[in-house]
């Protein structure tokens, strides 16, 4: 990587390389810890709904208040400051920004927020996955059609899991599986902002001091996020979902290669060229020996004997034939790394991790009973989970993405544990990204795009 050198030959030139951060929550906040201390990388501005707690992420950072206190962006630009705003148009529409990284985790917003970035010649580093398994593929396509980069972000696990699969096919291997580590049991999948502290073995005082939002860790909890990253990595690779979604198979780092292969040779896969989860425990609770909970993964199959015999001799972890071998990270930074993404984007024009194709789909899917008239709380929340499944699949019958199942009414009951389809809600709201969707959608297929 020569990223840093080029960085220094463009900031001693006198063009640092300017970018613009939508959302200053936790994302946000350890993207802005490590942008100060990156000489050549200028954040011009840091916009938020909340102004407040965009100066407050900035402080508790270590940010001293001068360097936060560009009254406009023009000014930011001028001084090297950073201007704090509650507009991303703003953003957007500032000539000297180079690059918008979307942190905000809302998916209607982070679309519409890329489309701002892209329509004004800027590249995107985005955070948010939910928007990116929802309309990544377009929103890629549109950023090509002007020149421009749409990045994953580094540091989060789909854009690590894209690096470790560019490598497997750069060297030659047959590429059979790629995911990441996670907490799951199956009885997370009904959790609720309710009962979810209870999975973390929190009590009630503990959850009373600290700032928690009990939507975003259900989301991790009822594997919905799960779901939503494998989808965009399925989008991002060429990768599948499975068939009937994500089976969290559980699995340690010494089993990675045994588990993740085909049923056909003994693994847990339907077949090769899937995504999935290395949970990390068991069905009972029980913690998996060496589990990869923060890590990401993939596994490959050696082309001939040769290479299967340099897997042994090398120490590579293996199947027991030997023909299966694992690489994996055992950690990812998120934010604290996403400056790799700004840098890519800018000085070589490449992308950490793109969606190419829409390939996998995140579709809402109902956690009990579901009856007509009833409101769909998102990502997170009472009603629905997200299941991770192609495609093909979502388009055949018409499947909800669960970015847009927040806000929105029932006209028609759902079964527990079926997925909420287009036809069974009232879509008032929001109607221009369900229209950028609906053209997705019929891009896949091949069909011209209809009204939403």
């Amino acid at each position: 990587m020569n990223l840093s050198s080029l960085l220094q030959a463009r900031n001693a030139s006198g063009r640092p390389v300017r970018v613009g951060l939508i959302g200053a929550g936790k994302f946000g906040s350890m993207v802005l810890s490590q942008a100060r201390h990156i000489e050549g990388l200028h954040v011009v501005g840091v916009a938020d709904l909340d102004v407040g707690k965009a100066r407050a992420s900035l402080a508790r950072v270590g940010w001293p208040a001068e360097q936060y206190g560009a009254r406009t962006l023009s000014d930011a630009v001028k001084t090297g400051a950073t201007c704090v705003l509650d507009d991303a148009a703003a953003l957007a529409a500032c000539d000297e920004i180079e690059c918008i990284i979307e942190a905000t985790g809302h998916p209607i917003a982070g679309v519409r927020h890329a489309l701002a970035a892209i329509e004004n010649n800027k590249h995107v580093v985005m955070v948010n996955v939910e928007a990116d398994a929802m309309c990544g593929p377009l929103l890629a396509a549109r950023a090509r059609e002007r020149g421009l980069v749409y990045s994953m972000a580094y540091g989060d696990q789909p854009a690590i899991i894209c690096e470790l699969v560019d490598w497997v096919r750069s060297c030659g291997f047959e590429l059979t599986s790629a995911g990441k580590g996670m907490n799951f049991e199956p009885r997370y999948r009904y959790s609720t902002p309710d009962t979810v502290w209870s999975f973390f073995g929190w009590t009630d005082e503990e959850v009373a001091k600290g700032d928690f939002n009990p939507k975003m860790y259900n989301s991790f909890t009822d594997g919905t996020k799960a779901a939503i990253e494998m989808a965009a990595v399925a989008n991002g690779t060429g990768l599948d979902c499975p068939d009937d979604g994500l089976a969290f198979p559980p699995a340690g780092l010494h089993d990675l290669a045994r588990v993740f292969r085909p049923a056909e040779d003994g693994g847990r896969l339907s077949r090769s060229g899937l995504v999935d989860i290395a949970a990390s425990q068991e069905p009972d609770g029980r913690e998996v020996l060496n589990n990869i909970r923060y890590g990401v993964f993939v596994t490959f199959k050696a082309p001939n004997e040769y290479a299967r015999a340099c897997f042994k001799q090398y120490g590579l972890l293996v199947d027991p034939t030997g023909w299966y071998g694992s690489m994996w990270r055992p950690f990812h930074m998120i934010g604290l790394e996403t400056s790799v993404s700004v840098l890519s984007a800018v000085l070589r024009g490449e992308a950490t991790g793109s969606s190419k194709e829409f390939r996998g789909d995140a579709v809402a899917t109902a956690k009990r009973d579901l009856k007509p008239g009833e409101m769909l709380d998102g990502e997170g929340g009472y009603a629905v989970w997200a299941n991770a499944i192609p495609a093909s699949k979502s388009l055949a019958i018409g499947g909800l993405p669960i970015g847009l199942a927040h806000n929105v009414r029932l006209k028609r009951p759902v079964a527990k544990d079926t997925i909420v389809r287009f036809e069974d809600v009232e879509l008032e709201r929001d109607l221009d990204v369900v229209a950028l969707r609906r053209e997705m959608e019929q891009s896949a297929l091949g069909k011209p795009a209809k009204a939403a």
